[in-house]
């Protein structure tokens, strides 16, 4: 099974989640390959039998640059037949728009006809142990739905 992880992270927390969500899938024998938004094209999902995005949500919901062109770009293309999840962190202090992006590609995803395979995770700035826990569980379900 061939997985691809694409992140935005200004931080690095969503670099954190990518990196342990690879690990994890690698763990459960998927091919992984992870990449920022900024530097990875859409269509690149197109190879991949999972498809994952990882973004962050700044202040009030506004997608910042690169995450809206990643998102504009996955408009155009026809994911059906794929497997999808989404995880990203947010502020709580910005309660009504908590991790909003993730929520906006998880829409997204589903308009373009890819499958969820996992509820999106959603944690508040790095990861800490509950949120690993929460990656390593998306991780587990995953394998299980599409290894068997």
């Amino acid at each position: 099974m061939k997985a691809r992880i694409v992140y935005a992270s200004m931080t690095g927390n969503d670099a954190d989640m990518a990196e342990i969500l690879e690990e994890d899938l690698q763990d459960y024998g998927f091919e992984v390959e992870t990449s920022e938004a900024s530097f990875t094209d859409a269509s690149d999902y197109l190879e991949n039998d999972l498809c994952i995005f990882i973004t962050y949500t700044y202040g009030e919901g506004k997608m910042t640059d690169d995450v809206a062109d990643f998102y504009d770009q996955l408009k155009d293309l026809d994911l059906s037949g794929k497997y999808f999840a989404v995880m990203g962190s947010g502020d709580k202090m910005y309660a009504d728009h908590f991790c909003e992006n993730v929520f906006d590609f998880e829409k997204m995803f589903k308009k373009i006809g890819a499958k969820e395979i996992t509820k999106a995770v959603t944690i508040e700035n790095a990861p800490d142990d509950a949120a690993i826990a929460k990656i390593d569980n998306a991780a587990e379900e995953m394998s299980e739905k599409l290894n068997g």
